[in-house]
């Protein structure tokens, strides 16, 4: 059984300029699992770096509102959304709220660092 303090989780200023917290990764958690899962926090105001990953992910989105830049398409989003990323496109996420924008972000295959290329 594997079992984490999501408190006792370490965060960490990603590639992308988010503030991150990688809750599961089967490299670092020595388990088999097809996905990664981090959770992202975006300050007011703020907006994350463009970037791309190899992998396909998935924003669920749990506070907070903004908008969603994938490729040429933009869209408004808040708690409860989901946003599906493909493979080798182009993003960003943009705090429009006046409150953190946090969310789960789910990698698949797992994020790997060489995977991800930040444009700016």
């Amino acid at each position: 059984m594997l079992v984490k303090k999501g408190k006792k989780i370490k965060e960490f200023l990603a590639g992308d300029h988010s503030i991150l917290k990688e809750l599961l990764h089967p490299e670092k958690d020595g388990i088999e699992l097809g996905y990664s899962i981090a959770m992202a926090r975006i300050n007011p105001g703020a907006t994350t770096l463009k970037h791309r990953l190899k992998s396909s992910e998935v924003y669920y989105i749990l506070q907070g509102r903004g908008i969603m830049h994938i490729d040429e398409e933009s869209s408004m989003v808040e708690k409860g959304d989901l946003i599906y990323i493909p493979p080798a496109s182009t993003q960003r996420i943009e705090n429009t709220g006046d409150e953190e924008l946090v969310f789960l972000c789910i990698v698949s295959p797992p994020w790997k660092k060489e995977d991800e290329e930040i444009l700016e």
